[in-house]
């Protein structure tokens, strides 16, 4: 894919399209941040606030729509087992400074020119049909055919993307995240009422050691091979697939990840990272510069320093199914950048990479797919030389 701008490679671009695409990956953050500040005690202020401020550096930074989520392992973990706010801090500082070695030493390069490509559309290809199969679920689960949230909402959202698919004078996310704006005010106009200004800030108790050895083993420990597979090998293939002038470079990506969390996460930060679905997402809505992140790290600083916690509620109850519309197209863009993977070798490696992925998780995904393609190698390289052998 090229971006087609024609722009020279530090240009920003704030317009129509760029804030539609900045909406894109609103499908993954909102629901993660929501389920860690509702079951673990995360502060959404501050959570909103430091994520836009590093969309607006990373938009500076790196020119491109670089997308700002929460790290998906810790988030996952801490819903599901119900961490406290210092442990999923903690995660995402320990989750870090592993990062930050692996930058400062230049293993993070050598993983990202000794993995091969089919082994990164494995885990590109499982980690977009997990984003579509979850949009489906999200339109789906609302079980109601017509009302604001749902199925009916779901598809009449379906067929504007559709029909603007190629629109760049009315961004398609944009319009669809406007309407389910509209619903939320026409369904819950009582419950979204009592914005009040102000952000109420606590810093986090990380004094304990018991806290730190808790958050690493149950948060960062799953986290670690997520964000250097996803959040920076994979989301620098597809820069390169998306970007080819200006694409995001294995070293400063994965700094860049390292140093928003060691320095945002003490603060109250939730653990951040970059990640392939994000960048596909926003790319699929029309973001082609970091102006994109610019203006919606600009929105989500004014909006935490305006009313803080009292806005999650206006978050909580935003349409499922207008959510699950955006995941769905988002999973939809990752899962077609694989397409290049045309040979038959290529295509099962990519394929056993996906399947495991999906079965167990990225971490074993990436073992087995990385395994098969070393076996594969040396069977072909064996038979190159007996065939060469033959011929002589």
């Amino acid at each position: 894919m090229s971006d087609g701008t024609g722009m020279n490679p530090n240009g920003l671009r704030f317009d129509r399209a760029e804030a539609g695409g900045a909406l894109g990956d609103l499908g993954v953050f909102i629901p993660l941040l929501v389920g860690m500040v509702n079951r673990c005690g995360l502060q959404f202020g501050p959570a909103l606030f430091f994520s836009g401020l590093v969309n607006v550096v990373t938009g500076l930074v790196f020119g491109i729509p670089m997308p700002v989520q929460p790290m998906k392992a810790i988030a996952a973990v801490a819903i599901g087992e119900g961490l406290t706010e210092s442990q999923i801090i903690t995660a995402g500082i320990a989750t870090g400074f592993v990062i930050l070695i692996l930058a400062v030493t230049g293993l993070i390069d050598w993983l990202n020119k000794a993995i091969p490509r089919s082994v990164v559309r494995g885990l590109q290809l499982a980690l977009g049909l997990k984003l579509l199969s979850k949009g489906v679920m999200l339109v789906a689960g609302t079980k109601t055919i017509i009302a604001w949230d749902s199925i009916g909402m779901g598809v009449l959202c379906i067929v504007l993307v559709l029909m603007l698919y190629r629109s760049r004078r009315v961004p398609a996310a944009l319009l669809v995240f406007g309407i389910g704006l509209v619903a939320l005010l026409a369904s819950r106009s009582e419950d979204v009422s009592g914005l009040r200004l102000g952000i109420a800030w606590h810093m986090p108790d990380l004094w304990n050691h018991e806290v730190w050895l808790s958050g690493f083993w149950r948060g960062a420990v799953p986290q670690i091979p997520m964000t250097t597979l996803n959040s920076v090998i994979a989301i620098c293939a597809l820069s390169v697939d998306m970007f080819p002038k200006r694409p995001a470079a294995p070293k400063k990506v994965a700094l860049s990840v390292a140093i928003m969390n060691l320095a945002c996460c003490p603060f109250g930060a939730m653990p951040m990272c970059h990640g392939a679905g994000g960048l596909a997402a926003q790319y699929r809505f029309g973001a082609r510069t970091g102006g994109s992140m610019v203006m919606l790290g600009g929105v989500k600083i004014a909006l935490a320093l305006l009313f803080g916690g009292s806005l999650l509620v206006w978050v909580q109850q935003y349409p499922e199914s207008v959510l699950g519309v955006l995941l769905l197209f988002s999973g939809l863009e990752l899962a077609l950048v694989c397409r290049d993977q045309r040979a038959r070798v290529d295509l099962m490696v990519m394929l056993a990479t996906a399947a495991v992925c999906l079965a167990v998780n990225a971490a074993v995904g990436f073992m087995v797919g990385w395994s098969a393609a070393v076996l594969v190698l040396r069977i072909v390289s064996r038979r190159k030389t007996r065939q060469e052998d033959d011929a002589s």
